[in-house]
């Protein structure tokens, strides 16, 4: 069988601390509700620094300077043990607001965000220092005096841009009456565009890739584009790719709550493998609203505001090259409608499944990258650790199914386990995290088998109260390039073979 291969991927953070009270649902809402909240109050007195981010060992996993056996070995809370990081990284970059939003700017194709000049000014000089956007400097404008922007948000409902706790911009809205084109939404569709640019031209950047050469790129957030007469029409894939110099591509979003970017995963393994495409990116930009989510629970345990990061990721998928990962196309697991919610249901589905089709033990995947959610960040809100208890199901699964006894469940726990490294930008942490460290471990690592588990709660959008979820196996390439791959090539000489003969015994007749 023919399989797609996975080739690397990217990812990104970027430090938005303004963004937390100003974009963050938890800090909006509260706002309205209880305006004079002593957490409001003290908002401020619990947000990082940038070189606190930078310096916090989960985010260095992320974007790949730190191992994730390097982050398991160290002792937790993670924040209350900075480590030396840096801005750079393997997969990726930790980029600060300032320069964030001139991304925002180049990312605005009808004029929408406004800079304050002094401002614009600032960001137009620190982005000439980046090697990916120097070339897009003359995009940020020497824009508007503050009292325009004052009054832009008074009179015309736009949204404020803040830095260092003063108003430097805003994003006006792209129409008056419709609400799916408010400055609300457009501010935070803006912001997963620019992210999503971040991170795939990180990709490109980072795998000296050709971007002509990218066929279809899927976007795979959990935001939404459009109008009042099509609310969800799309698309952010092929905004992204413009952006990139995808010349070649075309492409369309993919959305199941956190469980999309795995959907997307299966999805871009099947194009390259029928065919369809050579050259297939899943690319992700961050969402505003998670900004904070859990600030409250974190201030009352004595923590900072840990979710002070917007996430990106981009991965390519191409054709067999006998050497990267390959994608099982045909190993996938599925929550189907009628599996029912409960968690022993839904890990049978997502993963003992694959398993009966592929005559697995649990033992024989050696990594399980499920709900990859940093423990720092959903400790304290009460969630636990959510890739561990993942895990401890995975386990007793296993025990049911006898590939191992019950006395060794936390010996197979501890071996498999992996730490969350993620932040909790919902379909961010969801199972693709490892994707890069994957392209490494199943190439030169220790590592044969890998399966990467989305899960998504669909209920949050009250069209149901089902669960979603699917999974795929993720295998070290054997270096043999697909039987059937020869088998079309033979067919093909013997056509063109059999087209030579009849065309000379017709030339031969007609003498």
């Amino acid at each position: 069988m023919n399989y797609a291969t996975l080739r690397g991927a990217s990812y990104v953070l970027v430090h938005t601390p303004d963004m937390i009270e100003h974009n963050g649902t938890t800090q909006t809402t509260e706002k309205i509700t209880t305006p004079d909240s002593p957490y409001l109050a003290k908002l401020y007195d619990h947000i990082r620094s940038y070189d606190e981010v930078v310096n916090y060992a989960p985010n260095q996993t992320f974007i790949g300077n730190l191992s994730y056996q390097e982050l398991k070995n160290l002792p937790q809370p993670w924040v209350n043990h900075s480590i030396e990081g840096k801005r750079e990284g393997k997969f990726g970059e930790i980029m600060p607001e300032l320069e964030f939003y001139g991304l925002l700017q180049i990312a605005d194709v009808f004029e929408l965000v406004h800079l304050e000049e002094a401002f614009a000014e600032e960001v137009r000089a620190a982005l000439a220092a980046h090697s990916l956007f120097k070339e897009d400097v003359d995009k940020i404008k020497s824009e508007k005096p503050l009292e325009w922007i004052e009054n832009e948000l008074a009179e015309n409902a736009a949204e404020g841009l803040y830095y260092d706790r003063k108003l430097v911009g805003c994003v006006s809205p792209a129409h008056q009456i419709d609400a799916n084109l408010n400055a609300h939404v457009m501010l935070e569709n803006l912001v997963v565009k620019a992210s999503g640019v971040l991170a795939l031209r990180q990709l490109i950047e980072k795998y000296q890739l050709d971007p002509k050469e990218i066929d279809y790129v899927i976007e795979c957030s959990e935001e939404a584009c459009g109008d009042m007469n099509q609310r969800g029409g799309g698309n952010f894939a092929k905004s992204i790719a413009e952006l990139c110099g995808c010349v070649h591509a075309t492409g369309s979003d993919i959305r199941s709550f956190c469980a999309g970017p795995t959907h997307a995963l299966i999805t871009a393994a099947s194009l390259v493998a029928a065919g369809t495409h050579k050259n297939v990116v899943l690319v992700a930009g961050g969402a505003t609203a998670k900004l904070g989510m859990n600030g409250k629970s974190h201030v009352g345990k004595g923590f900072p505001i840990l979710e002070d990061v917007l996430g990106g990721f981009a991965a390519l998928i191409s054709e067999n090259d006998g050497v990267h990962p390959i994608l099982r196309h045909d190993l996938t697991g599925k929550h189907e409608v009628g599996s029912g919610s409960s968690p022993q249901a839904v890990t049978t589905a997502l993963i003992a499944s694959i398993l009966e089709k592929a005559q697995l033990t649990i033992k024989d995947v050696d990594v399980y990258s499920v709900e990859m959610q940093n423990p720092d960040i959903t400790k304290p809100a009460g969630a636990g650790d959510v890739p561990l208890a993942n895990l401890k199901m995975i386990g007793a699964i296993g025990v049911l199914r006898k590939d191992i006894e019950k006395k060794d469940l936390m010996t197979f726990v501890n071996e498999k386990s992996l730490v969350g490294w993620a932040p909790t930008q919902g379909h961010i942490p969801s199972g693709i995290p490892y994707l890069g460290f994957a392209a490494e471990d199943l190439v030169a690592g220790d590592k044969n088998r890998a399966m990467i588990v989305g899960k998504g709660s669909l209920f949050l959008g009250r069209m149901t109260n089902l669960f979603d979820g699917v999974s795929i196996l993720i295998e070290r390439n054997n270096g043999k390039v697909s039987d059937e791959n020869q088998q079309d090539l033979e067919e093909l000489v013997k056509r063109e073979v059999a087209q030579a003969l009849r065309s000379f015994a017709a030339n031969l007749s007609v003498e």
